[in-house]
């Protein structure tokens, strides 16, 4: 089952809109009742295909800041059965042994969009741990136990790797 479909904006209707607006634009007379009245419908028209992120037929051309976003769809039903970041912080983090190695302090999203996981070893209530930075890709979420493992890894080992500290 897809979890997400793209969906994309209707570019008939959008040309349809645009191309509407042009020929409402050169009917309009220049000057009396009739003309004052379509001027308002004219001008919504035109508005609308500027902001449906089109150029318009009567030469308006879109906002240089302007873009057009491509939409998710999601299945919310998958996505509720998922783990919520604010519950993983301060987890207790187990190896495949069933020992505690250390509790998850915070998660960081990198410039690369890769999800980081930073993880305190010993220490007690946040003071005197060492912190290490793992990618989340690490961690195996046990659904059914509702538990944090990071198969192979033991303190000792963890404690060998380089100490991650925030910037400030």
């Amino acid at each position: 089952m897809h979890r997400y479909r793209h969906v994309r904006p209707d570019a008939a209707r959008q040309e349809t809109l645009a191309s509407d607006a042009g020929h409402q634009a050169s009917r309009l007379p220049g000057s009396g009742r009739a003309g004052q009245a379509r001027l308002p419908v004219v001008a919504m028209l035109v508005v609308g295909a500027v902001f449906a992120g089109g150029i318009a037929k009567v030469g308006v051309a879109v906002p240089a800041l302007s873009q057009v976003v491509r939409l998710l769809s999601v299945d919310v039903k998958e996505v509720a059965k998922g783990w919520r970041t604010t519950k993983l912080h301060g987890s207790a983090v187990v190896n495949d042994k069933d020992e505690k190695i250390g509790t998850i302090d915070d998660m960081i999203i990198g410039k690369d969009k890769v999800l980081f996981v930073v993880i305190q070893v010993g220490g007690f209530l946040g003071l005197g741990g060492h912190l290490i930075a793992t990618p989340f890709d690490q961690l195996k979420l046990d659904d059914e136990k509702g538990k944090v493992v990071l198969p192979g890894a033991s303190k000792d080992e963890l404690r060998k790797l380089p100490e991650f500290h925030y910037l400030k």
